[in-house]
């Protein structure tokens, strides 16, 4: 099966998205006992996806280290994954913008006629 840019970066922007909402919802459960915080691995998401089954499962983080509550949420961690999430949806975003800018670009009829 052959995908193209449109496809690959729809799945992209979906596991983003699923990632985002994730720490999101870490975050909100920072004070709440015994939550343990959840990720999903954004490189085997990505693999799930074009592979077909399109089926991923967030996986509890193994790094977390847990309070006097049981809790393992790190402000912290979900802080910087949050903005480094955001900053590969920009880009992923950017470059599909771009990309079919130059496409539409590319095939719209020369006025010149050169």
């Amino acid at each position: 099966m052959q995908v193209g840019f449109l496809d690959f970066y729809d799945d992209v922007l979906n596991i983003r998205q699923e990632r985002s909402e994730l720490i999101t919802n870490n975050i909100a459960n920072a004070d709440t006992p015994n939550y343990k915080a959840v990720d999903v691995s954004f490189d085997s998401a990505l693999a799930s996806q074009l592979g077909g089954s399109g089926s991923t499962s967030p996986e509890y983080r193994a790094d977390g280290v847990v309070g006097l509550n049981g809790n393992d949420v790190s402000l912290d961690t979900e802080r910087v994954d949050a903005a480094a999430n955001g900053e590969a949806i920009e880009a992923a975003a950017t470059f599909l913008h771009q990309s079919t800018v130059n496409l539409v670009t590319a095939l719209r009829p020369n006025p010149s006629g050169i």
